[in-house]
């Protein structure tokens, strides 16, 4: 009868067991609080937004900063230019994102899944936060005449990032011309103009 006991406690423990360590493991291996340019990892310098869309990322991730690695977390400090600096619409496929306005005023949105497609958007200013959910298109504008500021948090030491209008029509190589004609309903000429702009080269 003890050996009937024993055998019962001892297959609870090993079934107990093996339900204690059926969970995720911490992605945390060892740290690290190396830099390798202390100039590149810095957020406190404004940065040129004389560019076609008037905004500029600078972005600490794991690159940058080694002691990211296997924390899962990343920082960008954005830079708009007056009156209608744009940060464009762009995805992260590996990160949530939180944007903390530090200075100006911008509307930030993004745009949910298939099949409501519904725009969420407001008007921040300083001090106002707003979080986009993973992979969803979003975007930033300035809507004032000064420069504004942002600081955004992502939930992944390594985000990605991909502009929507530069993945599709400056992707090396070019997206066939009939993809492009029939999904965004233009003429072949109208894509080619917005490839060439882009830095595709469809002939």
């Amino acid at each position: 009868m003890k050996g009937e006991h024993f055998l019962v406690a001892f297959a609870f423990c090993i079934l107990a067991s093996s339900f204690a360590s059926a969970y995720d493991p911490s992605p945390l291996q060892d740290f690290c609080v190396a830099i390798n340019d202390t100039k590149s990892a810095g957020l406190n310098i404004p940065r040129n937004t004389g560019n076609q869309v008037g905004s500029n990322v600078t972005l600490l991730n794991v690159d940058q900063i080694a002691g990211l690695n296997t924390l899962g977390i990343s920082l960008a400090r954005i830079d708009y230019a007056p009156n209608g600096g744009l940060n464009p619409p762009h995805v992260h496929p590996r990160a949530t994102e939180i944007l903390l306005v530090l200075e100006g005023t911008l509307s930030v949105g993004f745009v949910t899944s298939n099949p409501d497609n519904r725009l969420i958007e407001k008007v921040l200013n300083p001090g106002d936060v707003f979080v986009i959910p993973l992979g969803l298109i979003h975007f930033q504008l300035n809507v004032a005449k000064t420069n504004a500021v942002a600081v955004a948090a992502l939930s992944s030491q390594n985000p990605g990032v991909i502009t929507i209008a530069n993945a599709v029509f400056g992707s090396n190589p070019p997206i066939n011309l009939d993809v492009l004609t029939k999904a965004f309903q233009l003429g072949k000429n109208e894509v080619k103009n917005l490839q060439k702009q882009f830095g595709g080269n469809n002939k």
